[in-house]
């Protein structure tokens, strides 16, 4: 076996690529890219293995953005049922829950201030809660 796969196989058993499929394996796979990084030179076997973990890493990046952007009363509904919350439980900033129901129903239009509140609610900027962004 020569120099070149000795060293490339030995870099593969110390942390042999698979695909990235939690959080957690993206940590430690970027944990050893940035033990790489932090060296100065590279050998071209360091560098191919660098390779083929950011071809990993970027794999699994592309599955997580397979989640549409949305906006708007699409993202209040998507918020209020991942807080579990009701439609009376925003009241607080709709004023009454006929109000929050036309708004999920698109009946009506959210105004500045629910905008407001909602952004503060959820802890996201308002300007996700207009529908042209």
């Amino acid at each position: 076996m020569s120099y070149y796969q000795n060293n490339y196989t030995n870099l593969l058993i110390s942390f042999p690529p698979r695909p990235i499929k939690t959080e957690e394996d993206l940590e430690k796979i970027q944990e050893i890219v940035d033990n790489l990084l932090d060296k100065r030179e590279l050998t071209e076997d360091e560098e191919d293995y660098l390779h083929l973990l950011g071809i990993l890493i970027e794999e699994y990046e592309e599955k997580q953005d397979l989640v549409p952007d949305i906006y708007g009363v699409e993202l209040l509904k998507a918020l209020i049922v991942e807080s579990n919350l009701k439609q009376k439980d925003l009241i607080p900033i709709f004023k009454t829950e006929s109000i929050v129901s036309d708004i999920l129903k698109g009946k009506r239009k959210m105004t500045v201030e629910h905008i407001q509140k909602s952004a503060e609610l959820f802890h996201l900027s308002p300007a996700v809660f207009f529908p042209d962004c």
